[in-house]
């Protein structure tokens, strides 16, 4: 499989660089692009989404499995060394950028004397956790 049948099933599919996008994630309601794909050069698809979807659900939900991510096996193919860094920075910043816009966007209404409802809670602790997976999948470890 190319990248191309993944990105074929999803929305607001854009091209951030060779071999990569951003997307919406077809596995929850996605208004805003929370889904990296990138593929290396020997053909796996790598997917990663800041909102914490799970590689399994996102595939599933388009009507793709796990096995279609890579490339189809040879029988002498060696150990393939995993990517130290799957995702580009850009790509985790564009994540982060956008929920921490949200984040300012609420300190601001807090600090204006606007409480917070049950919605806004929850969409906070959603931003939250965004920003807490892009570190995760850019490497950085938060204690």
């Amino acid at each position: 499989m190319t990248a191309d049948n993944l990105l074929s099933k999803l929305d607001k599919v854009r091209r951030t660089g060779a071999g990569r996008w951003l997307a919406c994630c077809p596995a929850h309601p996605d208004k805003t692009a929370s889904l990296s794909v990138r593929e290396l050069d020997d053909g796996r698809v790598l997917v990663h989404c800041f909102a914490g979807c799970s590689v399994h659900e996102v595939v599933s939900s388009v009507g793709l499995e796990l096995s279609d991510l890579f490339p189809p096996r040879e029988t002498d193919q060696h150990f393939v060394k995993g990517e130290r860094q799957p995702f580009p920075a850009a790509d985790i910043l564009r994540a982060i950028a956008f929920e921490s816009t949200l984040v300012l966007i609420a300190a601001a209404d807090l600090l204006a004397g606007n409480p917070f409802n049950e919605t806004d809670r929850e969409r906070l602790t959603l931003a939250a956790a965004r920003i807490q997976s892009a570190l995760s999948a850019g490497g950085i470890r938060h204690e």
